[in-house]
């Protein structure tokens, strides 16, 4: 059998599976959580409260507290020491470094090897399974796949341990069905220079036959342009002429549809986006032109779910799956085969639906502005940016955007700054259609804007090409995983961005 027509029938198979899940979710979170539990019994955690004798999910939320970074890094610093069986009973060898935080401070999440192998792995295994099913004449594996990973080497914590990227750790680690169509090289992939890897990455991979992409999509275009620039094409679709899927995560795709469409301007290409992290891989699109991703509900991770509104109260009610509403945001709260228990990563979502269940990322708990009670979260400034796009012919490489406070002499506001690609014809028509798109999506922002005595109309920054990726590297935050903050309820990312254009 042909390996592109093997490789189909095992994608297959796992369809199935997933299928199973998607028709039986509340029996496959119950199936995850009692393995979770039993597994961890003998822990140091696990005889702590005493998981010996949890029976349900009820019981477990009322004696475990939820828990956020600082509460499990005493437990972190004393495995990445080398202590053993503290949150899960097999060794810990790998800390994926998170690039989540802004920060000069980074979180170094446990993975094990059942996260390795039953979650992460098994996700990217997944979105391959899911387009060979909505593509079943797919020719994917009769290429090579282009993976834009982290650009942290991993470092020697201990004679067995590593810390790094969560996608150095996993590209590391790769099994040899992967690995063999894999490209660039390893020692380019985990190169730890972002600038210079960019340069071998392009010139390893334009002479290849690329049928797929995965990576985040601001990074991911980098390289792209790098590789239109040694090659002279005038498109993607020129150079790697069989490309048909790219697999995209870590930020919201809005901001950059436009600059891949015009990258891959072909009706053939294909879109799949994943919701995973340094913490787990949490969703697929498993619809055709969705734009929602189904909750993963069989991979070693129990969720629930805290309405955004009870997230002030200390110890918040939390909300299990068959408790969730459609239209709500929750703050994410996740126990995993990792050791991460009634663990808070920081994300807020948005049910689309509850059969099956889908979900879209509405923001971050912590990435918001609400400086005069507008609750502005990032899902509101992405579709705002989107319209102002589509409305002016603006294309927008990068954004942030935080508060004008108040003073005597003038009213509270937001202030943007933007890097576009392309710049609107009228920045006036972009700022009103971005306001007035938020102000349809946000009652408590439209409030405050109604009058404009609270809130005036927002100012922005037209920025030069470029603005974003020097702040980047000056905080030592290229390539990879990291992000630019979209929304902060203080200025101290505007303050640095702007100060650093008019030095």
């Amino acid at each position: 059998m042909p390996v592109n027509a093997l490789f189909s029938y095992l994608m297959k198979k796992r369809i199935q599976q997933i299928e199973l899940f998607r028709d039986n979710p509340h029996e496959a979170q119950l199936e995850v959580f009692h393995k979770l539990v039993q597994a961890a019994r003998y822990t140091e955690w696990g005889r702590r409260y005493d998981y010996g004798s949890i029976s349900s999910p009820e019981e477990f939320r009322q004696r475990v507290p939820l828990q956020e970074y600082a509460d499990i890094k005493p437990w972190v610093d004393r495995m990445r020491a080398g202590e053993q069986s503290l949150l899960w009973p097999t060794d810990i060898r790998w800390f994926a470094k998170s690039s989540g935080t802004t920060n000069a401070k980074s979180k170094f999440i446990p993975v094990s090897r059942e996260a390795l192998e039953d979650c992460h792995y098994k996700g990217g295994k997944d979105l391959l399974a899911l387009h060979f099913a909505m593509h079943p004449q797919s020719q994917l594996y009769k290429g090579m796949s282009m993976v834009v990973g982290g650009s942290s080497a991993a470092e020697p914590l201990r004679q067995d341990a590593y810390t790094g990227d969560l996608s150095a750790i996993i590209i590391s680690n790769l099994p040899l069905w992967v690995e063999v169509r894999r490209t660039p090289v390893i020692e380019t992939a985990l190169m730890e220079n972002w600038e210079a890897k960019v340069e071998r990455m392009a010139r390893e991979t334009m002479r290849e036959d690329v049928r797929s992409i995965a990576g985040v999509p601001s990074w991911t275009l980098v390289v792209l342009k790098r590789v239109l620039e040694l090659t002279g094409k005038d498109n993607i679709m020129e150079v790697w002429p069989n490309l048909e899927l790219f697999m995209h995560g870590g930020v919201s795709f809005r901001p950059y549809r436009e600059q891949y469409n015009r990258l891959f301007p072909s009706a053939s290409m294909n879109y799949l986006e994943s919701y995973n992290a340094s913490e787990g891989f949490f969703g697929i699109t498993d619809e055709h032109g969705s734009d929602s991703l189904l909750l993963m509900l069989d991979y070693g991770i129990f969720f629930e779910f805290i309405p955004v509104k009870e997230l002030h109260r200390e110890q918040p009610p939390t909300k299990l799956l068959h408790e969730v509403e459609p239209g709500q945001d929750y703050a994410l709260v996740i126990s995993t085969n990792a050791g991460l228990w009634r663990y808070m990563p920081g994300d807020t979502v948005r049910f689309t639906s509850v059969q099956p269940y889908r979900i879209q990322v509405s923001g971050r708990t912590r990435s918001f502005i609400n400086a005069f009670g507008e609750e502005l979260i990032v899902e509101n400034a992405d579709r705002g940016i989107q319209c102002a796009c589509e409305a002016t012919g603006a294309v927008v490489s990068d954004y942030t955007a935080g508060p004008v406070y108040m003073d005597d002499l003038a009213r509270g506001g937001h202030e943007w700054v933007i890097e576009f690609e392309s710049e609107p014809e009228d920045l006036e028509r972009f700022t009103a259609v971005l306001d007035t798109t938020m102000r349809g999506l946000n009652s408590d922002y439209d409030a405050k804007r109604s009058t404009d005595t609270v809130l005036g109309k927002p100012l922005v920054h037209a920025v030069p090409k470029g603005t974003f990726h020097h702040w980047l590297k000056e905080k030592g935050k290229l390539g990879g995983q990291h992000k630019v903050p979209r929304l902060c309820n203080d200025r101290l990312i505007l303050d640095q961005l702007l100060l650093g254009i008019s030095v």
